[in-house]
């Protein structure tokens, strides 16, 4: 590292410089929220069942009395017997942040393509409490471009975060909103994925202020591990 070492009278001069800028960027991010909020919808009238930890559940149950629904794409392959790190690493803010989603009309939980029961052994292990619910006998995240079929994986091109690519693996990680009116009619507002679900992530957010950053010149999330492994 080789930052300048400077008199706190430069320090101040020089942070409240780059103030104006942080402020620039939370108004250009106040104007993006309210242009993805501005977005058109799509009407979903497919209809998807999941395995829960309570049964079957439908798409429309997921929303549990509420009028906005926020589903996390978490990568658990059918053949896996843990869940992906980096998607841990994620869920393992989920827990707190849902309490108090709850009580602002929206309801949060987490879907992958594992069988419920390695969902939820998994689940226990890592100490979450949140809803998870296996998509294993569902269209629900092919339809949402969370999860590749083999001939696309064979052909290293599927639609992944919006623009044709080689997703790597059979699964990737996303998040997909959706909104019920009262009529109980369900639309999808958004979804995104890879670096679009940065912004959930606090642990993240935290590092990006610190000396070092998030410090992956040996490569991307290389330091990261399930919390029960460091």
């Amino acid at each position: 590292m080789s930052n300048a070492i400077v008199s706190h009278e430069e320090w101040l001069a020089a942070r409240t410089a780059f103030l104006e800028k942080e402020k620039e960027f939370t108004r250009l991010r106040d104007e993006l929220s309210a242009q993805r909020r501005a977005l058109p919808w799509e009407e979903v009238t497919k209809e998807y069942v999941f395995d829960g930890p309570d049964g079957k559940a439908s798409l429309s149950d997921l929303f549990d009395g509420r009028s906005q629904l926020v589903v996390y794409h978490f990568m658990f392959l059918p053949e896996w017997e843990a869940g992906c790190p980096h998607c841990s690493f994620w869920a393992d803010s989920f827990n707190d942040s849902i309490i108090h989603l709850n009580h602002h009309d929206v309801s949060m939980v987490v879907i992958s393509r594992a069988q419920q029961a390695k969902l939820a052994a998994y689940e226990k292990r890592m100490g979450w409490s949140f809803k998870w619910y296996s998509a294993h006998d569902s269209d629900f995240n092919y339809d949402f471009y969370a999860s590749f079929t083999p001939e696309e994986l064979a052909k290293k091109e599927g639609y992944f975060n919006y623009r044709r690519q080689n997703p790597g693996i059979s699964d990737r990680e996303g998040m997909s909103v959706f909104y019920k009116d009262e009529s109980g009619r369900i639309f999808h507002t958004y979804s995104t994925y890879a670096r679009g679900i940065d912004i959930v992530n606090p642990a993240y957010n935290i590092l990006d202020m610190t000396a070092k950053g998030r410090d992956e010149a040996q490569g991307n999330q290389y330091w990261i591990r399930r919390h029960d492994e460091y």
